[in-house]
């Protein structure tokens, strides 16, 4: 089976876009907005115009919104079509017919196969996280994907693992969550018409914003929670800080840098209070991590009252302008 590529980009030579550059807040959003982030940048297309979703984060008990691009947007923006994949085959078969008709196939991936993470999960830990694949070589056992906050490639043993090549059929065996791209109606439209198009989808989800203050019912939850956490130890405060306030962080920056591309005052202003919040989340993610570790009291009741004044500054301008 021959070599399949969808977009002529090599993992080598590979820039990332300025969402995931190191002078970011937040470089690691969440695994699925970041390789849709890199795939519309890879693309030609400009990620900053699909972020409005971010509007509509909430704090749903015990962790915030898992924030994810709105299929039906990025067709209206970019005329890139999602749609679930249906794994009636080995995974291997359906990436090699899909990437080879121009198709990007996104699915759930184990990280402790995919090389980029090393240092955290790469042969260490099993973690489910999601890829989405443009080059693929079966003779060559080469791979060449989307993931976190760049373009990578893996080959060899972590291909082998990662389709399950060699294994003998398990009818146990329940198979990842995937999707295919396609991408023969892609639109690269002028940021005149992306704005237009964006202002419509942000008010569409201003509509669907927590109707009382989530940044509030978050600071509440914690003062309960954090007895807990110090028990438990930093392994369990790591995934629960992933899951709040890394989600809470990520989204309000990436709302915050799309209202900057936006550039109007009212844009800009809200932005200012949004970053607020961002910077908040990253201030206690450090400090709620040597509470726990060292088991002493956190009073985060001050950074909570600002951070939550700024949400509630940043909506309602927003939804005023």
């Amino acid at each position: 089976m021959p070599r399949v590529r969808s977009l002529p980009i090599d993992a080598k030579t590979y820039q990332r876009h300025a969402l995931h550059a190191d002078d970011v807040v937040w470089v690691e959003k969440n695994c699925y907005i970041d390789v849709w982030i890199e795939l519309v940048h890879a693309a030609g297309c400009d990620p900053y115009a699909m972020l409005p979703f971010c509007a509509a984060i909430d704090f749903e008990v015990d962790q915030w919104t898992f924030f994810k691009p709105k299929h039906e947007e990025l067709f209206e923006l970019y005329g890139i079509d999602v749609q679930e994949l249906n794994l009636w085959r080995p995974l291997a078969d359906h990436v090699a017919v899909h990437v080879g008709a121009g198709k990007l196939v996104a699915v759930e991936a184990d990280a402790w196969w995919l090389p980029d993470t090393a240092g955290t999960d790469y042969r260490a830990q099993h973690t489910k996280t999601t890829i989405i694949i443009n080059d693929f070589d079966l003779e060559d056992k080469r791979l060449g994907y989307f993931h976190n906050a760049s373009y990578h490639a893996l080959e060899g043993e972590d291909f082998d693992k990662t389709f399950r090549v060699g294994v003998p059929t398990d009818p146990a065996f329940m198979p990842f969550y995937a999707e295919v791209a396609r991408m023969d109606r892609l639109v690269k439209r002028p940021k005149e018409e992306l704005v237009a198009l964006a202002k419509v989808h942000l008010a569409k989800h201003l509509a669907r914003r927590p109707a009382t203050n989530p940044v509030t019912r978050f600071g509440e939850a914690l003062a309960g929670d954090l007895a807990r956490l110090q028990a438990e130890g930093l392994p369990v405060y790591h995934a629960w800080a992933f899951a709040t306030l890394r989600q809470l962080g990520a989204a309000t920056e990436l709302l915050a840098q799309h209202l900057r591309w936006r550039g109007d005052d009212v844009a800009v202003a809200a932005a200012e209070d949004l970053h607020a919040v961002s910077a908040g989340a990253k201030t206690l993610i450090l400090k709620g991590a040597r509470a726990v570790n060292s088991k002493k009291p956190l009073d985060a009741t001050a950074l909570f009252t600002d951070m939550s004044a700024a949400y509630d500054r940043a909506m309602q301008r927003l939804a005023a302008g």
